[in-house]
């Protein structure tokens, strides 16, 4: 697991999590269908169903699911199907870029659940910060707090929702580099996010995530620092910053983002 962080002023930095990266081969170029299998692949676009006869398993990303698709069709059938964070829409191409998978769902659940955990003292509050997605290009995870609506069209939502502060993108079949560059080009532009969060989980064989043998990885040894005028960045006018309540930072342990994921496989074999 290699974890990067930046911010809307800063490049990126990153730690690893172990001592070998891994290494995925990426392209920028984006495969046409291949000739089999193309029925039970269309189900994912068509009827939302994710069918094991498409032989997910051997399809190289990033792949061309669709083609010239209006944005509002491609917004609807992400809500409709609920897909969110595997499909981008690009020119009226629609490509997948993650597939659905287990890491990836475990790993965005045990992030939110560090940061939601760390804020809980200001649940109820009007200093509460909530878990949002936007509907465009959306984050697997983000964060904010009350903000005033932005002058449409430049707001999340391609109107007047305003932005989050904290993205946080997951990345197991994604490759890296794709992830960083919507990150960088997307999420981190002037006047959107403020901060973010990537996260690439190595590619590993099915249930190879057990403790054999057990972490190696101790608490304590790999932290994310947020600044609490990151996570309050431009909070509506009428709300102060809770420092007396919240710590400044708040600090996330990815000890246990990686422990979520080694026991959701510790007992399969």
């Amino acid at each position: 697991m290699s974890i990067y962080t930046g911010s809307a002023n800063t490049s990126f930095s990153s730690f690893a999590t172990k001592t070998s990266a891994s290494t995925v081969d990426s392209t920028d170029a984006v495969p046409e269908r291949m000739p089999n299998c193309n029925y039970y692949r269309n189900l994912w676009w068509d009827k939302g169903e994710l069918s094991t006869k498409a032989e997910w398993d051997k399809v190289t990303l990033p792949y061309k699911l669709a083609v010239g698709v209006t944005l509002n069709e491609y917004e609807r059938r992400v809500e409709e199907f609920n897909v969110h964070g595997c499909w981008e829409w690009t020119n009226g191409d629609v490509i997948i870029y993650e597939l659905p998978s287990e890491p990836h769902e475990i790993c965005i659940g045990a992030i939110t659940e560090e940061l939601m955990d760390a804020v809980r003292p200001v649940k109820g509050t009007n200093a509460q910060i909530y878990s949002l997605g936007s509907t465009r290009k959306e984050a697997d995870e983000s964060f904010r707090p009350k903000k005033p609506l932005v002058v449409s069209p430049h707001g999340s939502d391609g109107l007047d929702c305003p932005w989050p502060n904290i993205v946080v993108e997951v990345a197991y079949t994604e490759s890296v580099e794709h992830v960083l560059e919507k990150v960088k080009n997307y999420w981190l532009k002037p006047n959107r996010a403020h901060d973010a969060i990537v996260v690439k989980i190595d590619l590993s064989p099915q249930f190879d995530f057990g403790l054999h043998p057990p972490l190696t990885m101790q608490p304590g040894a790999f932290l994310i620092d947020i600044q609490l005028d990151c996570l309050y960045h431009g909070l509506k006018s009428n709300i102060q910053i809770p420092r007396n309540i919240l710590p400044n930072p708040i600090v996330l342990d990815f000890f246990y983002v990686k422990r979520a994921i080694a026991e959701m496989f510790e007992d399969r074999e």
